[in-house]
């Protein structure tokens, strides 16, 4: 009865407060309503036991949150949907997305604000439509484009260049930061059942560079070992998945796998779980068939953090927070520590060691293989004789082609010396990168 007598109350809210929006769309342009905020005006309009021991309560912070700060979402895809609903709601109105992806059939499942209707539009302009039209007051602004021409997707790329844009946007006098030159980056991810999220304030705390050991290249399992010797449940779902499907056609001929269709995953499951009892292998489950992401919980830490910065209400992530629910449920936070020689963020040239005997082509291995470097494409310039001189340029075919015999040409023959200052490009960072030559003996 009283279940009953709750959920009629809580019926007539929602349609008091629906009739209301509406009537007049509420109280002004705005579209707030009597008591719309309550929930975060708690956290802004008094203290508490985890508030920052600095944190002043006021009324001013929620017009803060509504009218004047500002926030750029990168991406609409499954976490992008699930950060834009929980930023509206938190109380920001000032939203810019960026995706420069299209709406695919195999996103309705877990992108819900798309719909069937919206397959083949830019995901930036219907995520935005849908959370203007139904949060009275939000303005969430669509920009359906690459970050850059330059940077395909939302990679681990991707990241490195908006980390290096913010580095560059800070502003120092007499050596010292500016506080109120700091754009913070919220990053979250997932991969299968892992998650992260983590706080970067530019020039103060680790950045993305500094931690470049923890993004992991993605795992692929070798050809011969998923046909011939699986040991792990995974191999079983991959044989199944790239040799059984295509052999078997089991939906017909021409029918691809579709990850979203519950019969596709279904058919999957049972054939890996048959495979895996052949080899004596457990662990083969329908939610590892599946391989789905913990978009959710990686989100409500990502907006968590968002609303923590933007309020100055509470001490932020310090300053990474690791999730996994592979097996269970487990979350560990850890402070990264900021790099001195980071080359993004350090402001100091990156010594190179090289005997003069090198040759050029060693220089770029190592720019492109080092781990705390990964560059995708350097060009390599130096001063020399009082010119800028470019060594080695492989974006641009005219220019690759002039400078490729330097690869072969020794750094003696090249004219470097000890001390040498070499500037390199990159697609990874927006920034030209210094690198002082040391040469050995």
């Amino acid at each position: 009865f009283y279940s009953l007598l709750f959920r009629e109350k809580k019926r007539r809210k929602i349609e008091e407060l629906t009739e209301k929006m509406a009537v007049d769309g509420g109280h002004g342009d705005s579209g707030d309503w009597d008591g719309r905020w309550n929930h975060v005006k708690k956290f802004l309009e008094r203290p508490g036991p985890f508030t920052h021991p600095d944190f002043e309560p006021s009324i001013e912070s929620l017009g803060f949150l509504l009218e004047t700060c500002k926030i750029l979402a990168i991406g609409a895809g499954g976490l992008g949907c699930e950060l834009l609903k929980n930023l509206a709601l938190s109380g920001f109105r000032h939203i810019h997305v960026v995706d420069m992806d299209t709406i695919d059939i195999s996103n309705l499942n877990r992108q819900f604000l798309f719909r069937t209707k919206d397959v083949g539009r830019p995901k930036a302009d219907v995520a935005a439509d849908f959370v203007n039209n139904r949060i009275p007051g939000c303005k969430v602004v669509p920009y359906p484009l690459q970050l850059t021409c330059r940077i395909p997707e939302y990679s681990i790329i991707a990241r490195r260049w908006m980390n290096g844009m913010l580095i560059s946007l800070l502003s120092y006098k007499d050596g010292v930061l500016d506080p109120s030159s700091i754009i913070p980056l919220i990053d979250g991810g997932t991969e299968g059942f892992k998650g992260n999220a983590r706080v970067i304030l530019p020039g103060m705390t680790a950045c993305i560079d500094c931690t470049l050991a923890l993004y992991p290249p993605q795992i692929n399992f070798p050809m011969c070992t998923i046909a011939s010797m699986p040991r792990l449940p995974e191999h079983c779902v991959e044989y199944v998945r790239m040799l059984q499907w295509p052999k078997d056609e089991p939906f017909g001929e021409g029918v691809g796998l579709d990850g979203d269709n519950p019969e596709h995953i279904q058919w999957v499951f049972q054939r890996a779980h048959e495979r895996a009892a052949d080899y004596s292998i457990t662990g083969v489950t329908y939610r590892l068939t599946q391989g789905e992401e913990p978009h959710t919980v990686t989100t409500s830490a990502c907006s968590t953090e968002v609303f923590k910065m933007a309020s100055s209400a509470y001490i932020p992530l310090n300053n990474y927070l690791v999730f996994n629910d592979v097996d269970g449920l487990y979350t560990y936070t850890f402070e990264a520590e900021r790099k001195e020689n980071c080359p993004a963020c350090s402001q100091v040239p990156q010594d190179l060691q090289f005997p003069p005997s090198a040759k050029l082509q060693e220089v770029l291995e190592y720019l492109t293989e080092n781990a705390s470097l990964q560059m995708k494409s350097p060009a390599i310039t130096a001063t020399l004789e009082g010119k800028n001189k470019t060594l080695y340029l492989q974006t641009v075919a005219s220019i690759e082609e002039r400078t490729r015999p330097n690869l072969c040409k020794t750094l003696k023959e090249l004219g470097l010396s000890d001390g040498q200052e070499l500037a390199v490009a990159d697609i990874t960072t927006p920034q030209t990168v210094l690198f002082k030559l040391k040469l050995t003996s």
